[in-house]
């Protein structure tokens, strides 16, 4: 699942603006994704317990 989500994010973030169609011209749309990627990489960041 992990591999799955890291390749949509690559191919959103690199490619999306010809797959999805949207214009982008300050960058804002990529930003939104990379944050929104990080958060979800911290928030479900598990550590083992002792």
């Amino acid at each position: 699942m992990a591999g799955l989500a890291l390749a949509m994010f690559v191919g959103l973030f690199a490619f999306g603006q010809q797959i999805m169609g949207y214009d982008d011209p300050h960058g804002r749309v990529q930003l939104a994704l990379l944050a929104t990627f990080t958060f979800g990489v911290l928030i479900g960041y598990r550590t083992k317990s002792a």
